[in-house]
């Protein structure tokens, strides 16, 4: 049975994302892109007739309390 954990990674050298790069290369991590709250926004704003997804709101808002989490808020 395979265990997957989800990390947020915030890369401070663009070597650390060439390395990222590398391994998921390698198949050994998946990379993907987080759509931020004014993309989300901006979605909703284009008449698009769906909504955002519970899913994807609940992503948002633990994206959200994870930064206030670290700067101690």
């Amino acid at each position: 049975m395979k265990i997957m954990s989800t990390v947020t990674v915030e890369i401070l050298n663009p070597k650390a994302g060439t390395l990222l790069r590398n391994l998921a290369d390698l198949n050994l991590i998946n990379i993907k892109k987080q759509a931020s709250l004014s993309e989300m926004l901006a979605k909703l704003r284009s008449n698009e007739a769906s909504a955002p997804s519970l899913e994807e709101i609940t992503k948002e808002v633990e994206c959200v309390r994870q930064v206030r989490y670290e700067k101690g808020l």
